[in-house]
């Protein structure tokens, strides 16, 4: 699949090679058939015609081999206008780079299994990718900027538009388990959602959305979560003024206040086996560690806020800690 892509990017650099070849083939074949000139005074009278050096004929030529030399150099004037437009275009202007880059990429994402792609790397996606990379998640970027993929060098970013099907397939969306679109327009997050579930029915899609007719649009269309950041936004500046001191503490979850709080979950998958199927109570979280548990989710009440001690942690549970980021290290080195 990647070489078919990687091949289909040269196609013009190949058309370009191409053009100039048969025209060599041409001026040759005609030299030879309408002059009867041998093949190396042929190729002479061809390379001389193509870059009009202006050197004599090897023979002097009939008058349809004048026609065919005229005809040949009005022709050869716009290939070699073509050929010279797409060496520059791709020695100048980056085009082979890019295109060397791609391919690596798509190698290395070919690898990729239960990845994340996010599609687009504007002010959403970048703090998207600044978080999962903190989280030491897979993830490859989707974004049609070409200034933005030659300059990212941090993770893995795929040039090209996101609605298509062949750059998700670049992208690896038969394999990953969640693609986050934060295109700016709303109708290029719905075509995204409605690709993506088409070609991966299992793929967890969180959008986002400026218009909130486009929310319903989103959920139709297939997304499991809708973003609006214009809502959350104005709702986060108003409570700055409602509730001043909650919104201190959200901050302090968020990284921005002087002490950095941190929300994270546990999966009963990922506890040591002696700490399975034990209650809150003799996990004796405090005791190890500082981190405090705010939350537990099962899959038959769901989400139990300050749950009681006396819960067992089961399978397919879920613990909610809160706490610094060394108090969330210790939990992690203590239980899992």
């Amino acid at each position: 699949m990647s070489k078919i892509i990687f091949y289909k990017q040269l196609e013009r650099l190949f058309f370009a090679a191409t053009l100039a070849v048969s025209s060599f083939v041409v001026g040759i074949v005609g030299f030879m058939l309408i002059e009867n000139f041998n093949f190396i005074d042929a190729l002479f009278m061809t390379v001389i015609t193509i870059s009009t050096v202006g050197f004599e004929e090897v023979h002097q030529l009939s008058d349809v081999g004048k026609v065919f030399t005229a005809v040949y150099i009005l022709l050869n004037l716009a290939i070699v206008a073509y050929v010279i437009s797409t060496l520059t275009t791709f020695l100048f202007e980056g085009e082979i780079k890019k295109i060397i880059k791609t391919y690596s990429i798509i190698k290395k994402v070919e690898k990729f299994n239960n990845h994340v792609i996010v599609c687009g790397y504007g002010r959403n996606g970048r703090k998207v990718c600044e978080e999962l990379a903190r989280e030491k998640r897979l993830f490859v970027v989707v974004d049609n900027d070409a200034n933005r993929h030659l300059m990212q060098n941090s993770f893995e970013m795929i040039f090209g538009d996101a609605t298509q099907d062949e750059t998700l397939q670049k992208a690896g969306i038969l394999k990953a388990s969640t693609i986050i679109t934060t295109l700016p327009k709303d109708a290029d997050n719905v075509f995204i959602t409605l690709t993506a579930r088409e070609l991966n029915p299992n793929v967890k899609i969180i959008a986002r959305s400026s218009e909130e007719n486009s929310e319903k649009k989103l959920y139709r269309a297939g997304a499991d979560k809708v973003v609006m950041p214009d809502r959350l936004g104005g709702l986060h500046m108003a409570q700055l003024i409602t509730k001043p001191h909650v919104i201190e503490f959200i901050d302090l979850l968020s990284g921005l206040g002087e002490v950095k709080l941190c929300l994270e979950e546990v999966p009963f998958e990922k506890l040591q086996s002696q700490f399975k199927n034990k209650t809150l109570k003799d996990l004796q979280i405090r005791q190890h560690s500082e981190a405090t548990v705010i939350a537990f989710k099962d899959d038959v009440k769901g989400f139990t806020f300050n749950p009681n001690p006396d819960i067992v942690v089961g399978e397919s549970d879920v613990i909610i800690l809160l706490g610094t980021e060394k108090a969330i290290a210790d939990f992690k080195e203590q239980f899992c």
